[in-house]
């Protein structure tokens, strides 16, 4: 049975089983492949996705349990003011090493941001816990979201 999905703000309608993981949605069905596949158990951060603003791991959370909210990828999240000074800081402050944990990372930080313009230290460790960089980028990450919160 087909099930209709609001993505990046086009409404989408994909034939899958309800209990597909929405990362797999996103990344085979759609072809949205800024979305990464880590760990699959929502421990590293690098399938994180927004879902109605709020950031969630897409690699178990069920396609079925999406209903009507909004899904905002890392293709889109720069058309968000949050997003957009995050994308903007984390070039700016050269974050990126490798870089596949890195839509993740933003993913976390935008939301952050947008629900807090003004992140202390402990708000920044809160958010990102649990993004797990194997470049250990944590203190430009930091410098970045510090970054976007002034710009």
């Amino acid at each position: 049975m087909p099930i209709t999905l609001s993505v990046n703000g086009q409404t989408q309608s994909v034939d899958v089983p309800s209990d597909m993981p929405l990362l797999w949605v996103l990344r085979d069905v759609l072809g949205l492949t800024g979305t990464k596949f880590g760990c699959g158990i929502a421990q590293c951060g690098a399938c994180t996705v927004h879902l109605d603003g709020l950031p969630v791991r897409s690699c178990v959370l069920p396609v079925g349990n999406v209903g009507s909210r909004a899904v905002t990828t890392i293709e889109a999240v720069g058309q968000t003011s949050a997003g957009a000074k995050a994308q903007k800081a984390w070039l700016a402050v050269e974050v990126i090493q490798c870089g596949y944990c890195q839509s993740g990372q933003i993913m976390s930080a935008s939301a952050l941001l947008a629900h807090n313009s003004s992140p202390s230290d402990a708000d920044i460790d809160a958010a990102m816990a649990g993004n797990i960089c194997r470049c250990h980028t944590y203190p430009r990450i930091r410098r970045a979201i510090k970054l976007a919160a002034k710009s």
